[in-house]
């Protein structure tokens, strides 16, 4: 009896990957080793999944999709490394995953900053992630200062991670082929950080102020999330930073310095 693919499903993002070539790519990018565990995010039809068996020591597939579970299930029975759950990555704890995990995943493009920034959350469990997303995500991922793709997720994903952008995607590699183009970039996880988490929802509060009105000086942006005047100037004092500027012209260290400074807020 063959064993027939679902029907992707629109609702829930799924675009499958096709192309033998991008696949490989994916899998050397991440220079996974035959002692490494690996966590799969949206393994779609198990073209990828796969490869990782044939590559990785345990293979983790989460997938949000019943059909395709009880799919994988079956078409890749031989692969006795590979474990499958049905599980929404919105919602699954990566801070179960074991230490030292590397994430590759297809990420729905909808949904695909939400689960990033669940997985930078878990800097613990992982080391490594690398992923496939829609184009405009990765230009964000990697974007520099003073650049109209510099943003919060910039600044966020380049505090927790080492940043690299893979290579392009064309439409063609999915099926059903999607409307925008794709990228995938490699995510290393900063080694040693002892950011407590409260600090780094602190760091996120900073940003993610510094962006909320992009016109605005910085004095005035973080004046209206009602840090006092007296605290701005003497962050101003401390970093040498000038609130007049704006927040796409800060480096990431800029932002750790101001950070930092603003601790008391």
């Amino acid at each position: 009896m063959v064993n027939l693919l679902p029907h992707p499903r629109k609702r829930l993002g799924q675009h499958f990957l096709i192309d033998p070539n991008l696949l490989r790519k994916i899998v050397g990018l991440a220079d996974i080793q035959s002692s490494d565990s690996v966590c799969e995010i949206g393994p779609g039809g198990g073209a990828l999944t796969g490869l990782l068996c044939q590559t990785a020591k345990q293979v983790l597939a989460l997938e949000v999709d019943p059909r395709m579970v009880v799919f994988l299930k079956t078409d890749l029975a031989e692969h006795v490394n590979l474990e499958i759950q049905e599980q929404d990555a919105l919602r699954y704890g990566f801070e179960d995953l074991p230490e030292g995990t590397i994430v590759v995943a297809n990420l729905p493009y909808n949904i695909s900053t939400p689960i990033l920034f669940r997985m930078l959350e878990a800097k613990s469990k992982i080391v490594r992630m690398v992923l496939t997303v829609q184009l405009e995500v990765a230009q964000r991922l990697v974007a520099k200062p003073s650049t109209k793709e510099y943003g919060v997720l910039s600044v966020m994903a380049q505090h927790l991670a080492e940043v690299t952008f893979g290579f392009k995607v064309s439409r063609k590699c999915f099926r059903p082929v999607p409307d925008v183009e794709s990228g995938v970039v490699r995510l290393d996880l900063r080694e040693g950080s002892s950011q407590k988490s409260e600090d780094l929802i602190h760091f996120q509060r900073i940003v993610r102020a510094a962006f909320s009105q992009r016109r605005k000086t910085l004095m005035n942006a973080f004046r209206s999330v009602n840090i006092s005047d007296e605290c701005l100037q003497q962050a101003q004092r401390d970093t040498d930073i000038s609130l007049a500027r704006r927040a796409e012209t800060l480096s990431l260290e800029e932002f750790q310095y101001l950070s930092k400074a603003l601790a008391p807020f």
